[in-house]
């Protein structure tokens, strides 16, 4: 049993694959190919943003926006506490302070009040300025995105949608990277669209930005080529890899984004009954499902029975065991709210295998497994 079937979605997906893989390689257009262009506008068009940069990898993209924004030494860029090390480590490389909130126990997601009550700490301190929120949708859930921004604004900041596992998913009829001022997701292999190496893109509806953003992305590019009018960056997305996406978008569209939630489905049903916190999602959303991802009662429990469901040979994975507040790269930063949500999902969250290709059967020999290691 494989905890995200790559292997199964190529076989389903190898000769439209393989041809498109094939015709890229023969027109020799390995950087800023065609497919690139045809990636870009259908990507925004499938958001609902003026503009789609597609660039190395998710965590550029977080980057970009930061760097187009000015923000710097000084700043303070607000980051939820539980997420992965991406979203705080551009923060920080910027010379900005990350500064982490908490978030809600039923979506995982971004607690808008936790976040004000950071930026009024920040702000009663003085040593630094609100510059920008963060907040993320995580494993494939949207945030509660107009509760976050109605604190962006009131304090004067920008909003970055880190739709990095999100892409898909979408509330009240409004989808992920649609959000803030700018969003940015990831194509990484295990996305709920992915690419078969590292890949990245950036949405927003600003001109003038996104060209800035574009420059950004190659080496700070001027009118030519060698006309370098900034400092930037070597990241862009390879051709073969928009060739890649390409297909597989095919394929999201078609069928797997439908997939993927009736396998939620599933779960919820064949949980039933067992003593575990099954994922929520919020009435009027939809989740594009990166991660299906269960609490449990405590950490001795949890690590006990993603013991035994390793030796019936079901993977688990445990996102995230460590808060951001707790890695040692941020060692030394202030805390200037705690985060007892953070701290309790970290000992208590749990990943199932989850993705498109998985059947019911799958579900629930994972679910009747699950619930004897709980017995």
């Amino acid at each position: 049993m494989q905890f995200r079937d790559l292997q199964k979605q190529y076989e389903a997906l190898s000769g439209r694959m393989s041809a498109a893989l094939l015709r890229t390689a023969s027109e020799a257009r390995y950087i800023s190919g065609p497919e690139v262009k045809e990636l870009e506008d259908r990507l925004a068009a499938y958001v609902g943003r003026k503009h789609c940069i597609s660039c190395a990898n998710g965590t550029d993209a977080l980057l970009l926006c930061l760097m187009a924004w000015g923000v710097g030494p000084g700043d303070a860029v607000f980051v939820p506490d539980f997420t992965f090390f991406a979203t705080g480590e551009v923060v920080a490389a910027v010379g900005a302070t990350p500064v982490f909130y908490d978030v809600c126990p039923d979506t995982f997601n971004a607690d808008a009040a936790s976040l004000e009550q950071a930026v009024r700490a920040v702000v009663e301190e003085g040593a630094l300025t609100p510059r920008v929120v963060a907040d993320v949708d995580l494993f494939g859930l949207p945030a509660d995105h107009d509760a976050v921004a109605a604190v962006a604004e009131k304090y004067g900041m920008r909003l970055l949608e880190d739709a990095a596992q999100g892409f898909g998913g979408s509330c009240r009829g409004r989808r992920n990277g649609v959000f803030g001022d700018a969003s940015a997701t990831s194509f990484f292999p295990s996305k709920p669209l992915g690419c078969y190496g590292d890949g990245g893109a950036i949405f927003l509806d600003d001109d003038e930005t996104a060209a800035y953003i574009r420059s950004l992305c190659v080496h700070g590019k001027g009118s030519f080529k060698y006309d370098n009018v900034r400092i930037g960056l070597n990241s862009r997305l390879d051709t073969i890899q928009a060739a890649v996406l390409l297909v597989k978008m095919d394929a999201f569209e078609e069928y797997e984004l439908e997939a993927v939630n009736r396998a939620a489905q599933w779960y919820h049903q064949a949980l039933e009954g067992v003593p575990v916190i099954r994922p929520v999602v919020p009435e009027g959303c939809e989740s594009s499902w990166a991660q299906y991802t269960l609490r449990l009662k405590d950490r001795k429990e949890r690590d006990r029975v993603q013991i035994m469901l390793k030796t019936r040979g079901i993977p688990t994975v445990v996102y995230y065991p460590k808060p951001m507040h707790r890695q040692t790269a941020f060692e030394g930063n202030r805390i200037y709210v705690p985060c007892p949500v953070t701290d309790q999902l970290c000992d208590t969250v749990l990943s199932l295998p989850m993705h498109p290709y998985l059947d019911q059967e799958t579900v629930q020999a994972v679910a009747a497994a699950l619930g004897d290691a709980l017995a």
